[in-house]
This record gives structure tokens, sequence and C-alpha cells, in this order.
């Protein structure tokens, strides 16, 4: 993993279409993969595809 390889919270919250406020609410939480590094929130692309990924529900 590089430094290129992470995401901020802006970034992450663009690529999941969502606010910031939601990102900061799971952080919260716990609920979203993420690892804090000098006082900033980051997050690994593939680390949010797989939490994506476990966390949709199907549909029938």
């Amino acid at each position: 993993m590089s430094y290129q390889d992470l995401m901020t919270i802006e970034e992450v919250a663009d690529y999941l279409r969502v606010k910031k406020r939601t990102v900061y609410d799971w952080l919260k939480k716990e609920k979203i993969p993420a690892l804090k590094t000098v006082g900033q929130w980051r997050f690994q692309k593939d680390k949010i595809d797989l939490w994506l990924e476990a966390s949709l529900v199907t549909v029938k």
C-alpha cells in the first residue's frame, strides 16, 4: 500500500455518492473501514469496495 492508494474523506464521499457527513457518521459508528494517520482519516479503495460489496442487500 502506498500513500497514493489512500482516499480522503472527500474522495470516498464522492466515490460512494454520499455526503461527507454520512462518512463521518459511519466513522463514528465504526461502520466503514478506515485508518487515521497524522490526525486525518484515510481509506483504502480495495477495502471500501469489499465493504460495499459485503453491505449490499440482495432483493428478490
